[in-house]
């Protein structure tokens, strides 16, 4: 199991749960980890199991799904009970109002926030590794959000995983900022400036046990060292700064990461590139399993990144995600790039289209 992706490891809980005789299955964020089709699959195996009479709890942030697979929604807060609605009577505005106390857009990106004379930060050329990267090439700008698509089993992680020098690439080339990058480590990515949020932060981009202070400052510690010792006041000062800025709730940089909520989680781990002031982000499945508050907070740090001249490289399995933050969208299927589209050309329709083009 452990040699399985998150999604392929969502599927095998999911059917562990439906294999039992049980009157009542809760679903608790079940579709964070799936693709589109999967997503329709798991709605069918919903359905059969609502037909025979079986009680479905379906816990979710995602606000299409609400719509669709429910038949009344109750909305939590802090804690707390806010109201229950039928779930044919109401808006998704409606939903998120009362999840957060205010109406969230997600207005799709109309036109490219990036200048046409952008210098590329990052070219990738020819690009191979293990079943799943194939051939793989293409440029990021400075300033830009590039949106990474496709189905699961695409290559997109697995891309971002040989750039960023987790696993070994068989063959290719990286130019960082137009110079040839050498990177066969991780450590030797993050000299080059890159840094990876992880679509598994527990596994890979966090230590849980570990304090929000001592997480924040993990990638650039030898600027908190003194000879063999941290200099703790100093790792705490730049960790608080980092609280402020990003709006991290905890009760203090002492809090273990383990006791904060995901959205929160997901802000230690960017707060900890921005510690080691890294010029081009990975962010992969950023906003899975946090809230729409904390998404929308999320997507907000993300667009002030890039204008502070910040490049992101953005994988997501949410459409709409997609559609709301990339200035540029690149297509994967089985390891190939499939398709590349400017914001302005980008549909739904488009990017399953390429998305779905096998060999």
């Amino acid at each position: 199991m452990g040699n399985l992706t998150v999604g392929r490891q969502q599927m095998c809980e999911i059917a562990k749960a439906i294999s039992r005789e049980v009157k009542l299955i809760v679903f608790d964020e079940p579709s964070a980890a799936l693709t589109e089709a999967e997503i329709e699959e798991l709605f069918k195996i919903i359905r059969d199991l609502r037909a025979k009479g079986l009680g479905i709890v379906y816990i979710s942030h995602r606000m299409d799904e609400i719509k669709v697979i429910t038949d009344r929604v109750t909305i939590m807060r802090d804690g707390s009970y806010v109201g229950t609605l039928v779930t044919r009577d109401c808006t998704k505005d409606d939903i998120i109002n009362m999840m957060v106390g205010r109406v969230i857009y997600e207005t799709p990106k109309q036109v490219s926030n990036v200048p046409e004379d952008a210098p590329v930060v990052l070219k990738v050329e020819n690009l191979n590794a293990g079943r799943l990267v194939k051939d793989v090439s293409f440029e990021l700008r400075k300033g830009e959000i590039l949106g990474f698509s496709g189905l699961m089993g695409a290559g997109r992680t697995e891309t971002a995983r040989v750039i960023f020098g987790a696993d070994r690439k068989e063959s290719g080339d990286i130019f960082i900022n137009g110079k040839k990058a050498e990177i066969k480590t991780t450590e030797d990515a993050v000299k080059h400036g890159i840094g990876y949020l992880s679509e598994d932060r527990k596994r890979f981009g966090l230590v849980i046990q570990k304090t929000v202070a001592e997480n924040a400052t993990m990638a650039s510690l030898p600027d908190f060292t003194q000879g063999l010792f941290i200099e703790k006041e100093k790792e705490q000062r730049e960790a608080e700064q980092y609280v402020k800025t990003l709006n991290i709730k905890t009760p203090s940089v002492n809090q273990l990461v383990m006791n904060l909520s995901g959205g929160n989680q997901q802000k230690v781990v960017i707060a900890k590139w921005l510690i080691k002031n890294c010029d081009i982000l990975i962010f992969d499945e950023p906003t899975r399993g946090i809230d729409v508050g904390a998404k929308s907070e999320i997507y907000h740090l993300m667009n002030v990144l890039v204008k502070q001249g910040k490049s992101i490289i953005m994988i997501s399995s949410e459409m709409t995600e997609i559609l709301r933050m990339s200035d540029r969208v690149i297509v994967m299927c089985e390891g190939r790039i499939t398709g590349e589209l400017p914001i302005e050309e980008v549909t739904q329709e488009r990017i399953m289209t390429a998305a779905t083009l096998r060999n």
